[in-house]
């Protein structure tokens, strides 16, 4: 029985190991600009399997290979920082009113909604429940974190998970470096740049010549703009490029409906013709479906 024991121990530390390995290799992948595959980001969990911003969301991401899962973060009444997108719980969980009226007691007595608005047995996690939950196994991009980021990074010293975070925001590079300073020694900083706006060409330069960040997130509306298709080889080997295919608007129309239709038109233009590295999507299988298929990811 004591070598039973001692062999399922063992087990278990090797499958530990395993997954810190996995968080190891996705950061070296981000921190080395690495252009041999592509990451990909679940939007708020596999909220198609499981309500958005829970923790079942988040291991089904896991158990797909997701490598990165975005999360976003609102603070209750009482002070306490949770997982929840919209400022009001109307949406996504069983409550009414705003996430800021309500204590955390209130909320954990509510339930949390699917996709399809019907009623699960799931609950609304805290940021802490959610950063123990994911520590060793996927990488987190926090969204809406900005406004809490010193009591966030104390949660990240807490749990040990400070060099899991990716954190994005369309500030300036100077605001990034006042408000983020020495925490940028561990946690990921991506700038958000709209390249319909006028000067982005410009933002970007000064980005990678003071901070030179390990990845952009880049928007633009249509194909007619010509910075995308620059951008793909003035930002090659300097920064990964990060597209969201949540809706057509983010990408130029290569969206994830596109990629339903046709995944080469969508997903494979993006990473083809606009040297896309990294892609936030709604539906990560699918999406890691056509990646393995492309040999562009384990």
């Amino acid at each position: 029985m004591r070598k039973i024991y001692l062999l399922l121990f063992a087990l278990f530390a090797v499958l530990q190991l395993s997954a810190q390995d996995r968080v190891a290799q996705i950061r070296e992948k981000l921190m080395n600009r690495d252009q041999s595959s592509v990451l990909v980001v679940a939007h708020r969990g596999d909220w198609r399997n499981f309500p958005e911003n829970s923790l079942e969301a988040i291991d089904n991401a896991i158990k797909m290979g997701v490598d990165i899962v975005e999360l976003d973060v609102m603070e209750t009444k009482d002070g306490e920082l949770i997982l929840m997108h919209d400022k009001s719980l109307d949406r996504t969980t069983t409550g009414k009113g705003l996430v800021s009226e309500n204590t955390l007691d209130e909320i954990r007595q509510l339930k949390l909604k699917n996709g399809c608005n019907i009623r699960t047995i799931h609950k609304v996690p805290t940021l802490e429940e959610a950063l123990l939950h994911a520590k060793g196994k996927i990488m987190i991009n926090l969204d809406k974190a900005d406004a809490y980021f010193d009591r966030i990074y104390e949660l990240m010293q807490k749990t040990g998970t400070t060099k899991q975070i990716i954190m994005k925001g369309r500030k300036t590079v100077e605001e990034v470096k006042k408000q983020f300073g020495d925490y940028l020694n561990d946690v990921i900083y991506m700038p958000i740049i709209d390249l319909d706006a006028p000067g982005a060409e410009e933002q970007i330069e000064k980005f990678i010549k003071d901070m030179a960040p390990v990845a952009f997130e880049l928007l633009y509306v249509k194909d007619t703009n010509p910075l995308p298709k620059k951008l793909a080889t003035a930002l090659s080997g300097r920064s990964l490029i990060w597209y969201n295919t949540l809706w057509d608007t983010m990408a130029g129309g290569h969206d994830d409906d596109m990629s339903l239709q046709s995944p080469d038109a969508g997903y494979g233009y993006l990473i083809d013709t606009l040297g896309c590295r990294i892609i936030q999507t709604d539906r990560p299988a699918y999406l890691l479906e056509y990646l393995k298929a492309k040999n562009l990811h384990e």
